[in-house]
């Protein structure tokens, strides 16, 4: 989930149908959800229309009406609906400037500050408050909140360019030089996900002996059956926070009965919890395995197409994968009849446009039909209906990228790792504010005392910890006195901090709990989708009077039980956990 506001969308269902020519998906499709399967009658999907309103906004600085109906006819979508997609993202709102600087106010970067220091010196040094443009045209500013760069915190983009560390403001006035570090990567268990990263093994080893396979043991629907049953034997489930079993997911779609060529697979790169990294790390330095898993999903739930959703703050990522994909191609991994195998599979890489909602699925696959992220009620599930209103399988990065390994070892390798029904291993971030900052790769079931003095060294420079936020802005908050607590979703679920997407961000006594509180009402006003009216005007309450909404047990109870998706109703559970750790200090 990521960066995005806005309104619900009013496209009448009827007019949708219109734009498709006609096409009905049955009657479990819910009003004004065909709006997700509006499609360009040349037969491509309307994801383009992003693309091409960014392609705009950079051109000329800001995306006008002329841009909205020219997109509009392009990609054959309504004007009304490129309008609403236009003033929705993020990346396609206000002016930009001819160098476009997106500075991180996440979690990790605000407790690397002091508090959120650095935004208000990167605007002083640049001369641009925050979501504004220079008069002249020269610099604009936005902030984000996550960039992948908890480690070295905090951290900016200068066009593509990233910049981090203490020193950001003087990086960006140019007086102290340009530096992005990668982080220190370690597998402190056997690895499974970063067996590329750490140097173990390249990918696509498993995808031709898979496909060689089909040729030679029953075709695709006996070679897609194995894949699911070792899937399910591993007992992995979804890394992106859900935990569903991956296993149950495919087979609904295999199980659908329209045509190959209209199911989907799609990779959930849109990582934006703050204190997160590990999808970046891994679509970046080792894109194949991602994309080997992604094949194996396809061919596991009988699908010809899939797509790879990179969050816009991530361009490095988007980059490598494009080339990642053409490579595939180029060695025949992709593509109709890929090994002589008779089957056939194509991939595209697809941006997005500044989001944060769009990391939940419903909205992902708005998102990836063109128009807003907004969510969409379930059921339906996208297993039934899903991009253009076909069955669709929906993973994250870290789920995908551990198929490979489970399919060549087997189900019941993976299974030995963790504590059952968990099994497998965790990608762990550590941020800034550690002495050992980094991406770990850890054994479900590890202790957190194990990962934060083990393997983080505790607090650097001497510094104390007053509360560890797990699972980013919709997991929760523990106190130092609850490191004995094993990494497991269930057992963290119940201390109100649910492991989420596998972040670890240290706040030390250095920051103001009510500062902290603050930034994560503001945050929730900022991203909610403006869909449901508890989490739209809960979050605006809770910017407007932070600590009397946060002792409010109505206005969260009703967020909690009342919101439409996971967004608003997480958020009284964080916001409840903050007060529990500062229990003092914000009584």
């Amino acid at each position: 989930m990521r960066d995005g506001e806005g309104r619900r969308d009013e496209v009448h269902e009827g007019a949708a149908r219109a734009v498709e020519g006609g096409a009905d998906h049955g009657p479990t499709a819910p009003t004004g959800a065909s709006l997700d399967g509006l499609e360009r009658r040349t037969g491509g999907p309307a994801y383009d229309g992003l693309t091409r309103l960014r392609a705009a906004r950079t051109s000329h600085g800001v995306v006008t009406p002329d841009d909205e109906r020219a997109v509009a006819d392009e990609v054959r979508l309504p004007v009304a609906a490129v309008h609403g997609a236009a003033r929705y993202y993020a990346d396609l709102r206000g002016r930009q400037g001819a160098r476009h600087v997106r500075v991180c106010a996440g979690t990790a970067c605000f407790v690397a500050s002091g508090g959120g220091r650095h935004v208000a010196e990167v605007s002083r040094v640049l001369g641009v408050p925050p979501g504004e443009c220079t008069a002249d045209g020269r610099v604009s500013l936005q902030e984000v909140h996550c960039l992948g760069y908890c480690y070295t915190g905090p951290a900016a983009l200068d066009g593509d360019q990233p910049r981090a560390g203490a020193d950001l403001a003087a990086q960006l006035a140019g007086e102290a030089p340009p530096r992005a570090p990668e982080p220190v990567v370690r597998a402190a268990a056997p690895p499974v996900v970063l067996r590329g990263v750490v140097g173990e093994e390249p990918s696509w080893q498993v995808w031709p002996r898979i496909l060689a396979a089909v040729r030679s043991d029953g075709g695709p629907a006996t070679v897609a059956s194995r894949i699911r049953a070792e899937v399910a034997t591993a007992g992995l489930r979804g890394r992106g926070g859900a935990g569903f079993p991956t296993a149950h997911k495919w087979r609904a779609v295999a199980g659908s009965d329209t045509p190959p060529a209209q199911r989907y697979v799609v990779a959930n790169g849109d990582e934006g919890d703050p204190g997160s990294f590990s999808d970046r790390v891994l679509m970046e330095e080792d894109p194949g395995r991602l994309l080997e898993g992604l094949a194996l999903a396809a061919l596991a739930c009988g699908a010809e197409r899939g797509f790879v959703y990179v969050r816009s703050e991530y361009p490095r990522a988007f980059d490598r994968l494009g080339e990642a994909v053409a490579q595939a191609y180029a060695d025949g991994h992709l593509g109709d009849n890929p090994h002589g195998s008779g089957v056939r599979l194509d991939l595209t890489v697809v941006s997005g446009a500044g989001s944060y909602l769009a990391g939940e699925e419903t909205s992902l696959l708005r998102s990836l039909a063109g128009v807003r992220a907004t969510v969409r009620p379930r059921p339906p599930y996208p297993t039934d209906y899903g991009l253009l209103g076909r069955p669709t399988a929906l993973n994250n990065v870290e789920t995908l990228a551990a198929v490979p390994a489970i399919v060549a070892e087997g189900g019941r390798a993976h299974a030995a790792r963790g504590v059952p029904p968990e099994t497998g291993t965790l990608l762990v971030c550590l941020n800034e504010r550690f002495l050992r900052p980094g991406l770990y790769e850890v054994e479900l079931g590890t202790p957190l005392r194990d990962i934060v003095l083990g393997l983080g060294g505790g607090l650097a420079r001497g510094a104390r910890l007053r509360a560890l936020q797990v699972g980013g802005p919709l997991g929760g908050f523990l106190g130092p006195d609850q490191l004995d607590l094993p990494l497991l979703g269930a057992a963290l679920a119940e201390a109100g901090a649910p492991p989420g997407h596998g972040s670890l961000v240290a706040v030390d006594d250095q920051v103001d709990p009510r500062d902290l509180l603050r930034a994560l009402w503001e945050f929730g006003a900022r991203e909610s989708c403006g869909t449901c009216t508890p989490c739209r005007e809960g979050t605006r309450i809770g910017e407007r009077r932070p600590e009397a909404a946060a002792r409010d047990d109505a206005l969260l109870d009703t967020m909690e039980s009342a919101s439409l998706c996971p967004f608003g109703s997480r958020l009284p559970a964080v916001v409840r956990g903050l007060r529990r750790v500062y229990a003092e200090e914000l009584s």
